[in-house]
């Protein structure tokens, strides 16, 4: 199974955990459309704030099976995207839009299988005067996105993978997912989370681990 495959039936929250909790974009990037479920490597964009000129060289040059990541400083007042750019991008074979800042064409985005990923919803649209720079390194949603990066989202929202871990990620968010599924099987049969997940002895361990700085010196 492909590593895009893999991603999309794994979902964002196993990957976090894989990444020891971390990875995920702050809780402000929303899934707009009908779709939510979306993997893929990043293909990198970053705009001159409030300005549109540079989203559609973007969208010209991303990639079948990319994710166009589009840094839009976070505005929430401009919209960045919009039905046409969703419809080119479905049409192209985008695997889905992650913009840090605005939409806008709400109707025509939610009845759009393309996952699209945003901060806002706005119908003021951008100025378009000002180039910027494709696939650097960018800042979305909080997270460092570096072109090539793999990006998982769903509705719980979206997690940068560096490229570098992937097959790492991968290996370990499936652990994680099947480690899950006995959980789950357990709690049908009635065993209780805080025993299937040792809370108790976790809680006593805890209790003899009290951190007093100044008796570190004690050590040897």
């Amino acid at each position: 199974m492909k590593a895009r495959e893999r991603l999309l039936k794994l979902g964002a929250s196993p990957v976090s955990d894989a990444l020891d909790k971390g990875g995920a974009m702050d809780h402000e990037m929303r899934p707009w459309s009908a779709n939510a479920r979306m993997a893929g490597p990043a293909f990198t964009v970053q705009l001159h704030t409030a300005d549109i000129l540079m989203v559609s060289k973007a969208l010209a040059e991303c990639p079948a099976g990319h994710v166009l990541v589009i840094d839009g400083h976070g505005e929430r007042n401009t919209a960045l995207w919009g039905g046409l750019t969703t419809m080119s991008a479905l049409r192209k074979g985008l695997a889905g839009v992650v913009v840090d800042g605005a939409i806008r064409d709400l109707a025509d985005i939610r009845a759009s299988k393309l996952p699209v990923f945003a901060r806002a919803v706005v119908p003021n649209a951008g100025g378009a005067q000002y180039a910027g720079k494709l696939q650097v390194s960018v800042a979305c949603g909080g997270a460092v996105v570096h072109p090539g990066d793999w990006l998982v989202g769903d509705d719980d929202g979206v997690v940068v993978i560096p490229a570098s871990r992937l097959e790492e990620t991968l290996e370990k968010a499936t652990r994680i997912v099947e480690a899950e599924k006995r959980i789950a099987k357990a709690i049908r049969a009635g065993v209780e989370v805080a025993t299937l997940l040792r809370v108790d002895e976790t809680l006593e361990r805890k209790s003899k681990e009290i951190f007093v700085p100044q008796l570190q010196m004690e050590k040897k």
